[in-house]
């Protein structure tokens, strides 16, 4: 399955969803003997009003149109028994296993992580550490040696100081004293930023443990949160693979617009005619606004955060995309909390501090259906386990009392056996010695939480009326996925020979249009185009051109020479093609002219040239016949009056 192509065609289509509703609702219209009721259209129209781009979607009658024919296309699917394919079963229930993790956690301690996360996130630290290597699973020895080296080694920083102290004992092995510079919220283990938030500046730690070991941290400042920066950006494009020829002309061409801007030409203006971006380059060069570790461009990043005042322009440097210079346009502070209350939901639930959460998650199920704290059956298991465990050799004994019950979670109950069978699955995974008597306490309280989590997970759906109406929308959409793959988007596979007969049908639909090979000449001044003009009409070249007119290190005009179409941003609007030297236009708040060395006229496209358009046109057709004789098979029939009682309502 494609699971990829799904979510593109989601975010392309309107999503719609079925959700059970009562028998005593007003009924919309029907799909054969299927009802669809005026709750659902209505809900569906509001959910997804501000995400249809068509305006044509968001008249009623044209979206009822959509809702029916998607209805047409879900009962179709059924009909041919989609839903019971085992590829989509699986897909589906791995869907709900990814989803049921957002539903199953406690939202009290979530919220309180993450306004305690987001209150980190507006403030920086910078903290330098001493950490004593020691497993997580060390012996008491270990660990008790560990924790008193450390503790040796902060007394000895309160007498020497700090740095003093941290740089003679880093071995880089045992003990490390390391600098770490700024950092903020999710940058470091959750204990571990925790204890840097909570010391004062020019404090030192008391001892804490990570997974790493036992640490100290000595905090040397703290700093408001550098936010946002929105600029904007020229850029000549030459890749990191790029061979060095290119790589030149890119750094000259980007060093003539750098001196354009120092000779008070508008940095905009230079954007809409040169940047390579041609995503921001209509738009004058503006970004959208980023902050610290967003960009790929670790170098882009760090000129934009360098420019201290608005308005301030960069250097020409280099990234692994090209050649780039930067303006900036606003510096804004970390965004409120409400704003980033969604993705901090999602990185507390992936940091370490989740483990938190699925304690408080494990003690509201234990609540809920009532399990106690105590086990008595666990020193039963602790009589038959031994040391062969560590080896991965221990068996259970042949007279295990295998159906004797052990706990009940809701209507599950769960036998001695199944904790059995776990201790057996998960033998290999404990090869370092502990206690048996808590090997068995730890494998337990591991037993019990994915039994509660694994209940809760299968009921959910009829627990959860928000979770259920998700499952119920991803579901049909996946089906309708799997319908439009085979019937439709196919066909490029399997219906050739009809492609190709559609495009001998269809050939004027299908043309190279007009472009020109041209030489666009620009410049701020008008007056220095007619002096290229004029070299232009004396055919003498490029370069020469560039040294008359660019003198004493002043760029006054750059060329672009290219094979364009009429939309090409350096042409002016409604530019006429036609072969010479142009007039001067006013375009893009400078000047331009062009010269025109040749025409290239409408061009008929070969099949092989406008397969892809070709494959699209034609799966459109055939997907509008398909619906008609869907139409024809399953009949829609419309309440007209509840329909009118809708358009009043969505009014």
């Amino acid at each position: 399955m494609k699971i990829k192509h799904f979510f593109t065609f989601l975010s392309l289509l309107v999503v719609f969803s079925a959700v059970a509703q009562s028998s005593k609702e007003a009924v919309l219209f029907t799909v054969g003997s299927d009802s669809v009721y005026a709750s659902e259209f209505i809900r569906v129209y509001q959910k997804n009003l501000d995400l249809v781009q068509d305006e044509s979607q968001k008249d009623v009658d044209e979206y009822l149109k959509l809702f029916t024919n998607y209805k047409l296309k879900i009962k179709e699917a059924r009909s041919l028994g989609f839903h019971e394919k085992p590829g989509y079963q699986k897909e589906l229930e791995s869907y709900k296993k990814q989803l049921a993790k957002s539903y199953l956690s406690d939202s009290k301690v979530t919220d309180a992580l993450v306004e305690e996360a987001y209150e980190r996130m507006t403030y920086d630290v910078n903290a330098n550490h001493i950490l004593v290597k020691v497993s997580e699973n060390a012996s008491p020895q270990d660990t008790i040696a560990a924790y008193n080296q450390i503790l040796k080694l902060r007394e000895r920083t309160l007498n020497e100081g700090f740095e003093e102290v941290r740089k003679e004992v880093h071995n880089g092995k045992t003990v490390y004293g390391e600098t770490l510079g700024y950092f903020s919220g999710f940058k470091m283990v959750y204990e571990f930023e925790s204890v840097a938030y909570n010391t004062p500046v020019g404090g030192i730690s008391m001892p804490f443990r990570t997974r790493f070991g036992y640490h100290i941290l000595n905090v040397i400042d703290k700093r408001k949160s550098e936010g946002e920066r929105e600029v904007g950006h020229i850029m000549i494009m030459a890749n990191s693979d790029a061979n060095d020829s290119i790589v030149n002309k890119a750094e000259e061409r980007i060093n003539e617009i750098y001196a354009k801007i120092n000779q008070g030409e508008a940095f905009e203006a230079l954007a809409k005619q040169f940047s390579e971006d041609k995503n921001s380059a209509p738009k004058g060069g503006k970004l959208r606004a980023f902050s610290r570790g967003q960009l790929s461009a670790q170098e882009f990043e760090n000129v934009a955060f360098s420019l201290e005042k608005v308005r301030d322009i960069s250097k020409p440097f280099q990234t692994q995309f090209g050649w780039h210079i930067v303006k900036l346009y606003d510096i804004k502070l970390v965004p409120n909390f409400e704003t980033m209350k969604p993705e901090l939901i999602t990185k507390v639930q992936r940091d370490s501090r989740s483990k938190l959460i699925d304690q408080a998650l494990v003690d509201n199920l234990k609540a809920k259906y009532g399990i106690s704290d105590e086990q008595l059956s666990l020193s039963y298991f602790e009589s038959i386990l031994n040391d062969d465990y560590f080896k991965n050799s221990w068996k259970l004994p042949s007279d295990f009392i295998s159906e004797k019950p052990m706990l009940t979670i809701g209507k599950k109950q769960i036998n001695y056996k199944d904790f059995g069978d776990y201790l057996l699955e998960t033998q290999r995974q404990s090869r370092k010695q502990i206690p048996i008597s808590t090997l068995v306490d730890e494998k337990y309280q591991s037993f019990l939480k994915n039994n509660l989590i694994t209940y809760q997970e299968e009921n959910l759906e009829t627990e959860n009326s928000e979770y259920a109406s998700v499952v119920h929308e991803y579901r049909d959409g996946l089906l309708l996925f799997e319908l439009m793959e085979s019937t439709i988007w196919n066909t490029a596979q399997t219906d050739s020979v009809a492609i190709k007969n559609y495009y001998e049908t269809h050939k004027e639909d299908y043309f190279f249009p007009e472009r020109i090979d041209a030489i666009i000449a620009a410049s701020p001044k008008k007056k220095t185009l007619k002096k290229v003009s004029k070299l232009l009409e004396e055919n003498k070249d490029l370069e020469t051109i560039k040294s008359e007119v660019n003198t004493n290190d002043i760029i006054e005009i750059i060329f672009t020479s290219d094979v364009v179409e009429a939309d090409h941003q350096g042409l002016p609007k409604d530019f006429e093609f036609k072969k010479g030297v142009s007039k001067i236009f006013k375009h893009n708040d400078g000047y331009v002219v062009v010269v025109v060395n040749e025409v290239f006229p409408e061009k008929q496209k070969t099949f092989e040239e406008a397969q892809g358009q070709v494959v699209n046109d034609y799966q459109a057709v055939k997907e509008e016949k398909w619906i008609d004789e869907l139409s024809t098979k399953y009949e829609v029939t419309v309440n007209q009056d509840v329909f009118k009682k809708v358009k009043e309502q969505l009014k």
